[in-house]
């Protein structure tokens, strides 16, 4: 029972999941207070101690703000490279790791020595340019 449950859990698209309640829930709030509190002030300096909530461009009367894209920049790459380092690779690191023990599964098709195509394992001429292919190849 816990066996099947533990296959359950481990799936990707489970996985893929919570990944993604995690970005959009939990992660979302923290590196926007990170990126207002603490980023901004260094953006700010950077751009010459000009009001980083003014940060915007104006075409044919229509403001572009620069800021609210930085924001949503800096956010997006935090918020990925935590899910990523904290989520994906030790998942990843576990699923290898339970199936290292297993024998992959035997191949169904070979090689046809003359045009290199793929066929049937047990075939005798090749379907592609009707050649006779008497060995095994691999």
């Amino acid at each position: 029972m816990l066996d099947g449950f533990k296959k359950f859990i481990l799936r990707g698209n489970v996985v893929d999941m919570a990944v993604g309640v995690v970005i959009g829930a939990a992660f979302a709030s923290v590196v926007a207070g990170l990126t207002k509190a603490f980023l901004n002030p260094l953006i700010k300096l950077v751009a010459g101690g000009e009001k980083f909530s003014s940060l915007e461009f104006t075409i044919h009367g229509t403001p572009f703000p620069v800021d609210d894209f930085i924001n949503a920049s800096i956010s997006f790459v935090l918020i990925a490279a935590v899910v990523y380092f904290l989520v994906v690779l030790p998942v990843n690191a576990l699923v290898a790791r339970m199936n290292r023990g297993e024998k992959p599964p035997d191949p169904t098709t070979k090689k046809c020595p003359e045009c290199l195509s793929e066929i049937p394992i047990d075939a005798r001429r090749c379907s592609h340019c009707t050649q006779p292919v008497l060995e095994r190849a691999a």
